[in-house]
């Protein structure tokens, strides 16, 4: 299981925004890493967009697959991952990625007041807890 991204948003009114997110583009030619965080970072609010509150799925997006849990008060957390992670079956079951997502949104909401949400941006939100998220639950494959 290879784990590219973990973001924190808020699915507003009218649209969504990046709260806090973590990256590990370090597999990716270094000529081509911001670009490919950019896309991350697109997709992710797309689909936290696109997903109904209180809702949770799996997306397919090239060769990644996107993990999206949005709360019912707005508060969404994407994972994405390598195609080969954990699939939709297990995701629906409580995957790992399910798990993550739920943790880590439930200690954002608890360190992060809901009233810097619809305002926040990465720069405003003091949250640094999403590179260790990162890091602990990357698995190498064998």
């Amino acid at each position: 299981m290879r784990l590219y991204s973990l973001s924190v948003l808020y699915k507003g009114d009218p649209k969504v925004h990046l709260l806090k997110a973590a990256y590990d583009v370090s597999t990716f030619n270094f000529f081509q890493r911001s670009s490919v965080q950019e896309f991350m970072t697109f997709t992710s609010q797309l689909i936290a967009e696109r997903s109904a509150l209180g809702s949770r799925a799996s997306v397919k997006e090239q060769e990644y697959l996107c993990h999206v849990y949005v709360r019912s008060d707005g508060l969404a957390g994407v994972v994405i991952a390598d195609n080969a992670t954990v699939a939709p079956q297990l995701w629906l079951l409580g995957g790992n990625c399910c798990f993550l997502t739920w943790q880590v949104l439930d200690e954002f909401s608890r360190q992060v007041s809901k009233v810097d949400w619809p305002s926040g941006t990465p720069a405003t939100i003091s949250y640094s807890a999403l590179d260790g998220y990162l890091s602990k639950y990357q698995v190498q494959s064998p």
